[in-house]
């Protein structure tokens, strides 16, 4: 690998650490708000990063998806739609037999949330269903030579709409496509954006700086409100504003992930990003029960301080379970795809030469 790809690569994954941990913050922040009924400086930290959390997690899944839009069906499904059905499939049985088998004894409302879960994306695991999805239509409109441009102001369009319907993944593709679309479409761009801030850092830093006063700013203006369950951001109600936070917030994150990607003491942080979906698949566990024995153990504890230990819990867990899992060798199909999870035909399919597993990204 190229010094330029190695840079190119690093500051992509640093990316996906951030924004890693703030997809678990905010499920972490708001189990403990609803858990105690209480607010803490968590929800306000989740407050500011709320308009750009997952956008920004879809633009850079969709940075690299012009590397393998151009291929065959077969081997565009197995990478893009089928590696992320197991993932889904493999883990929804996992936490709804935790939750509603071994927690709960609910076998009835187990079996009907594994039937639901086919068509209905189940919890926390909503993203690896959508990007699946999005993936799908992304390769039918190559298929179509459908424009960029249009593309986008379409689904910009449809993410500003105030769309709600019954079925949640039509929603998720309504609110979220566009910032995949935009990864995807936008990467020589955004790509050349990277390169810019890494050539003038002293100019990028004063950027975000003036970014974040603003950001915050739009985010608790009048009319804003922080629950123990929602935060709502005070500029919500000005139609196209969360669009443009939303754009605006995950360019900010790419320019701040060149910067730290240049810093030695942020390695763990790339490391993590390079990982991201072995934590976000696994954290549920680890942060449920430790919240609730936090809780038990220390029932007045801050519900910052209890908000940010359980973030931290969620994140390591995973870590340390991966870490074991690669020394025994025995559990890697929970974060590697076997080889009999591939299409037929595939790269990495027993059928198709040596099996190379492929790990979750």
């Amino acid at each position: 690998m190229t010094g330029s790809a190695e840079k190119r690569h690093a500051w992509v994954d640093v990316a996906k650490g951030i924004s890693i941990i703030l997809v678990v913050m905010m499920h972490s922040t708001y189990g403990v708000g609803e858990a105690t009924e209480r607010v803490g400086f968590m929800h306000y930290v989740l407050g500011f990063a709320t308009p750009f959390r997952m956008p920004e997690f879809f633009l850079v899944s969709g940075l690299f998806l012009s590397a393998v839009i151009a291929r065959p069906w077969l081997h565009f499904a197995d990478r893009r739609v089928v590696h992320y059905l197991y993932f889904y499939a493999l883990w929804a049985v996992i936490l709804i037999g935790f939750k509603h088998l071994l927690i709960d004894r609910d076998p009835a409302g187990a079996a009907a949330l594994l039937a639901s879960a086919i068509y209905e994306p189940y919890s926390i695991l909503w993203f690896i269903y959508a990007l699946a999805v999005y993936g799908l239509i992304a390769k039918l409109l190559y298929h179509l030579r459908a424009p960029h441009i249009p593309v986008l102001i379409v689904a910009a369009a449809v993410s500003i709409a105030p769309i709600a319907t019954p079925v949640s993944i039509v929603n998720y593709v309504a609110e979220y496509f566009v910032y995949f679309y935009a990864g995807y479409a936008l990467a020589p761009a955004i790509f050349d954006f990277a390169g810019k801030v890494e050539a003038r850092p002293g100019l990028a830093l004063l950027g975000l700086a003036a970014w974040a006063v603003l950001n915050a700013v739009l985010v608790f203006s009048p009319g804003h409100s922080v629950t123990y369950g929602v935060v709502t951001s005070g500029a919500a109600h000005i139609p196209g504003a969360n669009f443009v936070m939303a754009m605006a917030g995950a360019l900010a994150i790419c320019a701040a992930s060149v910067l730290l990607a240049r810093l030695a003491g942020f390695h763990w942080l790339r490391w993590i990003g390079a990982h991201s979906i072995v934590i976000y698949l696994s954290f549920v566990i680890p942060m449920g029960s430790f919240r609730t024995v936090l809780l038990a153990v220390m029932p007045n504890i801050d519900a910052g301080l209890a908000s940010l230990a359980t973030l931290i819990v969620s994140v390591v867990s995973p870590i340390i379970v991966y870490w074991i899992i690669s020394r025994i060798g025995f559990g890697k199909f929970l974060f590697e795809r076997p080889s009999w999870a591939h299409l037929p035909g595939a790269p990495g399919s027993r059928w198709a030469g040596r099996p190379v597993p492929a790990p979750a990204e």
